[in-house]
């Protein structure tokens, strides 16, 4: 009989996490009775010290904030994915107790715009420049083949969102946030920032719009997302994401592929709608 393994997701806040409810559904599906995935709050201080613990029953771990940085000191190895923006969500722990990072994030938005038929663009538009804006460029340097604007609230960031584009391959050009609704010309939009910063630029969503990917899952839909599929526009949603980049994990931690797709977004569409 095969050893029970754990995996986890860590990070401060943690309560609100999906994760569990993915993972478990994954495990279910795949028929991975002797596997268990838990949750636990843990900030950058007491990181070092929960995975010193780890011992063998351990197949890996989710990493969310502010923990994608600070675990990468803590690894034997990362991908070159996640050196790409110097962010790791997963951690697998192998055989011979090495532990390897990686972000599932960045392939995680690509399958999701690819499941809406999005694969490739001449120009995009991203709304915010904070941790998910940078892997958002990372994504579109696999799949915009021309200039991509980022609408940020300062100088600091938009130094920030060039210096990116620099390291990635991608042509970022900047532009201030009052000016975030010319973003609705591009035709794909990616919308980073926290609840509630888009609400304002919904009343100036144009007839025809584009793919919007509104990285947010909770509540959904955003005013912005409402709007954007009012006016038939293509939306891709945060769960879309959240359930895209936990395949990938779950497809690494157990060396099942291909995950469970479809239980795993029915079990997240669930879990929001009680909430």
């Amino acid at each position: 009989m095969a050893a029970a393994r754990r995996a986890a997701v860590l990070g401060s806040p943690i309560a609100h996490s999906l994760s569990p409810v993915l993972h478990r559904a994954a495990y279910r599906e795949l028929g991975l009775d002797d596997w268990s995935y838990g949750r636990f709050e843990v900030d950058e201080a007491a990181l070092p010290g929960f995975v010193e613990e780890l011992d063998a029953s351990w197949a890996g771990l989710s990493l969310t904030m502010p923990l994608k940085r600070a675990i990468i000191p803590l690894l034997d190895e990362i991908t070159d994915t996640a050196a790409s923006v110097e962010a790791v969500n997963t951690v697998v722990l192998t055989e011979d107790g090495r532990r390897v990072g990686d972000n599932t994030d960045i392939p995680g938005m690509i399958a999701a715009l690819r499941e809406r038929g999005v694969e490739k663009v001449d120009s995009a538009a991203v709304l915010g420049a904070g941790a998910t804006a940078s892997s958002a460029l990372a994504a579109l340097a696999r799949i915009c083949s021309g200039p991509v604007t980022a609408y940020v609230r300062s100088e600091a960031r938009a130094d920030e969102m060039r210096g990116w584009g620099e390291r990635l391959g991608v042509d970022v050009r900047t532009a201030a946030w009052d000016d975030a609704a010319e973003a609705f010309a591009a035709p794909l939009v990616i919308a980073t920032t926290p609840a509630g910063t888009t609400d304002a630029l919904a009343a100036a969503v144009p007839d025809a719009p584009g793919t919007l990917f509104d990285v947010l899952y909770d509540p959904w839909p955003t005013r912005l997302a409402a709007a954007w599929s009012a006016r038939s526009g293509k939306l891709v949603g945060g769960l879309d994401l959240l359930v895209h980049q936990a395949v990938l994990q779950v497809e690494q931690m157990t060396g099942r592929v291909p995950g469970p797709l479809a239980a795993m977004r029915a079990a997240g569409e669930q879990a929001l709608a009680e909430r």
